[in-house]
């Protein structure tokens, strides 16, 4: 059987070759050599053409001590109905859905739609179609409970990922664009969450492991094994034997020819903060009351909110830079900010 490498260029010869949809498990496999930078490259280009970032095959986080304690809490408050009148009324997440459900509505969704295919670079338009879809983020967020990432952490990649995405629309129904973007950059948290847990490297491993026992079988049987007998010899499902199944028969095809890659277009990336919402409102006013923190609660809410400019950070993110185990640092947050509200 035809030996095979994962070359730093496959995933630029996978690419062009992806239709629909991609599994969460073999993007991070594709990528498992790569920093994250280039998982942040190769997610825009997912997003670019068009391609779903697939999270149902993915294992439920395995969070321990307080983020675990905290996950099951929310899971169990949606599953309830009872996350707003269950919360703590000094919890962070009940302050921001308190915010959000305070902002008046502010003109028809559909029209401002309409308006913002002719002025897609207008501002203002874009918060006030970004406060309207408010309510919407956090629904599909509640959705995604149980992924392994913050419900918190959730809403904000979902706002984010619809805002910065708004000058792309184009036309066309406008709930289906606002929904597809926010799904698929929560997929992408919650994907980051995975690479921590080593899906991609269990991946990579269960790759190998699916050609040795192929070889094997196919030598013992004298021919070539059905997915159900590599299934059971390799102690997985056979859903997921197809997984590698299809990631090997990719690999095997980029060795008998280079598919031709797509040239890569370079869209712009604005940054700009998005102030006028509820939740950066919110941050600011927390940007204000960090000189009454010592100096690492100050870093760490500046990195969990993104007070610099830059993108707000997982706790995972936040604890490898911090050196903090990201139960460390939901703890960490916590006792920062209710040491926020009673300075307040």
């Amino acid at each position: 059987m035809m030996e095979f490498t994962f070359e730093d260029s496959l995933w630029e010869q996978t690419l062009p070759t992806l239709k629909d949809s991609i599994d969460a498990e073999k993007f991070l496999a594709l990528l498992e050599d790569e920093d994250e930078s280039f998982l942040e490259e190769a997610f825009a280009q997912l997003c670019a053409r068009k391609i779903r970032l697939d999270i149902a095959k993915l294992p439920k986080g395995s969070a321990t001590g307080e983020a675990a304690v905290r996950l099951r809490t929310e899971a169990q408050l949606v599953k309830s109905g009872k996350l707003l009148q269950d919360l703590e009324d000094s919890d962070p997440l009940k302050l921001y859905l308190l915010e959000i459900a305070g902002i008046p509505a502010a003109g028809d969704l559909k029209c401002l739609a309409e308006e913002l295919k002719e002025n897609k670079d207008d501002a203002a338009l874009q918060q006030r179609i970004l406060k309207l879809c408010l309510s919407r983020v956090v629904e599909l967020a509640c959705a995604h409970t149980g992924s392994g990432v913050l419900l918190l952490d959730l809403i904000q990649e979902g706002s984010m990922g619809l805002w910065q995405n708004l000058s792309r629309y184009d036309g066309g129904d406008f709930e289906d664009f606002r929904d597809w973007h926010i799904c698929q950059s929560m997929a992408y948290i919650i994907t980051l969450q995975a690479r921590d847990q080593g899906v991609g490297q269990k991946m990579r491993q269960a790759l190998e492991d699916y050609r040795s026992v192929d070889e094997k079988l196919l030598a013992e049987l004298g021919r070539n094994p059905t997915r159900a007998e590599i299934a059971q010899q390799l102690h997985m499902s056979e859903a997921q034997t197809e997984l590698v199944e299809s990631m090997l028969k990719t690999a095997r095809d980029m060795h008998r020819a280079k598919a031709e890659q797509e040239p890569k277009e370079e869209e712009p990336e604005d940054n700009q903060a998005v102030e006028d919402t509820a939740y950066f409102q919110a941050r600011q006013r927390i940007q204000e009351l960090l000189s009454g923190l010592d100096e690492r609660a100050a870093k760490l809410l500046t990195l969990r909110f993104g007070l610099e400019g830059g993108l707000p950070k997982s706790p995972e993110e936040t604890g490898r830079i911090l050196g903090l185990t990201s139960e460390e640092v939901v703890q960490a947050e916590a006792a920062a900010l209710a040491k926020l509200r009673q300075e307040k």
